[in-house]
């Protein structure tokens, strides 16, 4: 198999999504012109560490296994479980390793535990609080189960994070159906820092209740949180939850950010999900299409927007399974017939 890097949204997301299905599937894969495009283009430390934990995991024969590399070749031998302690050495995501050894290890032969350091809380990735509150309970829906513990936060750019997972295998996951939110059943705040007044949290928390009751809303539970790290950091994460699940929405402050903007960033994209006929968030809706394919039976989901990301993901599992979506940019509807266990 041969995947063009450069197609669609040509970000690190085909690589993870192509090297978590050569894990299944136990098929080659090459990877030509990765992320070409980027300011610092070829494999990342993040992608880096994805691709050893994926060799590690499957006993893989790999060539362009380096950083910058535009060329990966990975050739899987034997998917199996294990304790694995990952390092990215950098702020990468350690929520987007994690992501792409899920699939695989939902499919071996046992329990696996993983501890990764890096990024818990970094620019385009989940964060920790995303994963455990929205993600997984997505995962649970279809039969997967995960136990995501943060042991300490990472952020941009320092590092040092560390979270420690546990996956339980499955037989098989089960098809899900997100086409509608259902009624809203409660709001989750959380305002963090780590090494920074503790007075920048109470501001972020303070605006977002504001915003709330501006459209109307109020907060089941609030958290304000001193965040144990080596580094300097903060976040305002807002989750929603909803009759048929969960979405949520991430700000993180930097140099010369006002509190109330970090919380206000969190606050429009929740009112912009909130006015839309959306049942996941964007972010959500990129990472279940892969299970989704893999699941027996029919699922669909009702996105916020179809993305390029989304479009690209997408095409990525095509070219791997027997597989063809629906989508209908205009609703945001994407459906799929899973192809069942029968990788």
């Amino acid at each position: 198999m041969k995947i063009d890097g450069r197609h669609g949204e040509g970000g690190g997301q085909i690589l993870r999504t192509a090297l978590a299905l050569a894990a299944i599937l136990q098929r080659p894969v090459e990877i030509q012109n990765i992320r070409t495009g980027r300011k610092k283009p070829g494999l990342r430390p993040q992608h880096l560490l994805a691709v050893k934990a994926l060799a590690t995991i499957t006993s893989a024969h790999v060539e362009g296994a380096e950083l910058g590399s535009m060329r990966l070749y990975f050739e899987p031998r034997q998917l199996k479980a294990g304790t694995y302690a990952l390092d990215i050495g950098t702020a990468g995501s350690t929520g987007l390793v994690l992501q792409a050894m899920l699939p695989g290890l939902f499919l071996a032969n046992g329990t696996s535990q993983l501890t990764i350091t890096g990024g818990t809380h970094v620019p385009w990735s989940p964060c920790f609080h995303y994963l455990n509150e929205v993600f997984i309970p997505a995962l649970e829906e279809m039969g997967g189960f995960v136990s995501l513990e943060l042991a300490r936060w990472g952020w941009y750019p320092k590092g040092g994070g560390r979270i420690i997972a546990s996956i339980s295998p499955v037989t098989e996951l089960g098809a899900m159906e997100r086409t509608s939110r259902g009624r809203l059943n409660d709001i989750y705040v959380l305002s963090a820092v780590s090494n920074l007044p503790g007075s920048i949290a109470e501001r972020q928390r303070d605006q977002v209740l504001k915003r709330l009751v501006t459209e109307g809303y109020d907060a089941s539970r609030v958290e304000l949180a001193d965040a144990p790290s080596p580094g300097t950091g903060t976040v305002v994460f807002v989750r929603t939850r909803f009759e048929n699940g969960a979405a949520g929405f991430t700000s993180l402050g930097k140099k010369g950010k006002a509190a109330e903007k970090v919380a206000d960033n969190a606050c429009s994209d929740l009112f912009r999900f909130m006015a839309s006929e959306a049942a996941v968030d964007d972010y959500l809706a990129d990472q279940l299409v892969l299970y989704m394919a893999l699941a027996r039976g029919r699922s669909s989901l009702i996105a916020g927007r179809i993305t390029k990301h989304l479009l690209t993901n997408m095409w990525v599992i095509e070219q791997f399974l027997p597989v063809r979506f629906e989508v209908d940019e205009e609703t945001g509807s994407v459906s799929v017939e899973g192809i069942g266990h029968t990788y």
